[in-house]
């Protein structure tokens, strides 16, 4: 996290508030390398989210099949995949405050099942347990790697709301610093 987020979250916040815009990191782009390249970083930054977000419909059809097997294989899981999509999509053109209160939601029904863990495991807790590492040999450090950049990633999204935001100046730098200070 320092090494990786720090400096990408000191980054996003100077440029963000040198460049209070909306267009953020493609404002960036275009203001240090002109308008061909600005789009260049639009484009395949709009193609990375579009990949990127292919992925949950289908990762939660897999978490579901836990409990509702059917769902699984065949065309009964495709059926539900684009389904779900169809009404993500569907919600995303009815507005953005029906998205807000969905997300909101998402956000608590996603959080539960991590709220009932801590909750059931804190008393079985074994604090020799905390400091107990596996040997570097039964690491998958590819796969442990991939997702320590995929989670400490993504700190130059918050540049997209720069324009919104009042005292950009101020609030930029403090929100992005809020995580580190806590």
């Amino acid at each position: 996290p320092l090494v990786w987020s720090v400096p990408e979250a000191l980054v996003t916040a100077e440029l963000a508030t040198t460049f209070p815009s909306n267009s953020g990191f493609v404002g960036w782009v275009t203001a240090a390398f002109g308008p061909f390249w600005g789009f260049q970083e639009g484009f395949l930054s709009w193609l990375s989210s579009v990949v990127d977000c292919a992925i949950y419909p289908v990762l939660f059809r897999d978490y579901l099949v836990f409990i509702w097997p059917a769902i699984g294989d065949g065309a009964a899981g495709h059926v539900f995949i684009v389904a779900l999509t169809l009404l993500l999509t569907g919600l995303n053109y009815v507005g953005l405050s029906i998205v807000g209160w969905i997300s909101f939601v998402l956000a608590i029904l996603i959080l539960m099942p991590f709220a009932y863990m801590v909750v059931v495991g804190l008393p079985q807790l074994r604090m020799e347990n905390l400091l107990v590492m596996p040997p570097a040999s039964d690491i998958d450090w590819t796969g442990y790697l991939n997702v320590l950049f995929w989670n400490l990633n993504y700190w130059d999204t918050a540049s997209t709301l720069a324009g919104e935001v009042h005292d950009v100046q101020r609030t930029f730098p403090r929100a992005l610093a809020s995580p580190w200070l806590q």
